[in-house]
């Protein structure tokens, strides 16, 4: 391009990168149509009929590699007027197959195991790419042959949303899934213990002559509040004493954990108990007139060996007359 510029304007100076720029300033700026960038090129680029004697084969020769450079510059400078046109259409490209993709995973997968979607933000990209996506559901919605398809490719819709933003979706079975079973107490005491023992881990390749700067940093964060400097020559005996503490307090806190869970199942155990004693006492307490009345339900006479006794109920625990189901089951023998 630029060798064709200078045959056709020998008198004016220009280098290559600033007639590259020159040219990409007007294609951008749309200054020309591309009829009229057409017939430009028509009448800068002269036809090879006219060349076509046998006296300008020579020249003909030289010019062609000026042709050739036209004809091959020519696609990348239409192409750079519409590098923005390219990009969107490659982002609604990449929309429409997501969504289409949503939409079929969401028909396949069950109510019960569709995952929950998150809140997002009335942002203005938000915005955009929801009124994006809005013409591409009219075709599934006319196609749609019930209310339970409709509900799934708004789903669907409301799914490819989340993953074209990047938003945070759970997975798949958490819409109806139940809470955690380890309590939050537990949580917690298990996150102070595995707090500790990474600081141990520091302090133990601090202690052993690891001085890299985040290890450093740990170790100063261990005795921070503390009058314990890095420097001062105890420092040894110091992280030691420090390691002490916190194994034991890792040992107490696993102790309450222990102790809090003999606690939830002892609690678990006598609460299933005097559910089964109350059935037991409702079978017993039933009318049998000359054993025609119905019988003891036997799943109710037996249930109460669930819960493990220290001591027999026939009444051979030493009293003449067993007085376990008057007491209920904090009696000495039910443990």
């Amino acid at each position: 391009m630029h060798r064709l510029f200078a045959e056709l304007e020998p008198s004016l100076t220009v280098t290559e990168q600033n007639l590259a720029d020159r040219v990409r300033y007007i294609l951008r700026s749309n200054i020309f149509d591309v009829a009229e960038l057409e017939r430009l090129r028509r009448e800068a680029v002269p036809s090879s009929d006219e060349n076509a004697t046998a006296e300008d084969a020579a020249p003909q020769m030289v010019e062609q590699p000026a042709n050739v450079d036209a004809a091959v510059n020519t696609p990348v400078m239409v192409d750079s007027n519409d590098d923005g046109t390219v990009a969107q259409e490659l982002e609604l490209e990449h929309m429409r197959s997501t969504l289409e993709e949503a939409i079929v995973e969401t028909r396949s997968t069950p109510l019960e195991n569709q995952p929950r979607l998150p809140r997002i933000a009335l942002s203005k990209r938000n915005r955009t790419v929801v009124m994006a996506l809005n013409p591409m559901l009219v075709t599934y919605l006319e196609a749609s042959r019930d209310l339970c398809e409709t509900d799934s490719i708004l789903f669907g819709a409301a799914l490819a949303v989340c993953r074209i933003i990047g938003a945070k979706v759970s997975t798949a079975g958490c819409a109806t899934g139940h809470s955690s079973a380890i309590p939050a107490w537990r949580r917690r005491i298990e996150e102070r213990i595995a707090k500790a023992r990474a600081l141990i881990g520091r302090l133990i390749c601090f202690r052993s002559g690891n001085n890299r700067p985040r290890i450093v940093c740990t170790v100063r964060m261990a005795f921070a509040g503390t009058n314990v400097s890095l420097s001062q020559p105890d420092i040894t005996q110091k992280q030691t004493e420090r390691i002490d503490d916190l194994k034991q307090r890792i040992a107490a806190w696993g102790k309450r954990i222990r102790r809090y869970t003999e606690r939830s199942t002892r609690f678990n155990q006598n609460r299933l108990f005097q559910s089964d004693q109350k059935r037991l006492y409702e079978s017993l307490e039933r009318p049998m007139v000359s054993g025609t009345g119905p019988a003891p339900n036997q799943a109710d006479t037996v249930v109460r060996a669930r819960k493990p006794q220290r001591g027999p109920l026939d009444g051979s625990c030493g009293e003449s007359v067993c007085g376990y189901y008057a007491h209920g089951p904090r009696h000495h023998n039910a443990g």
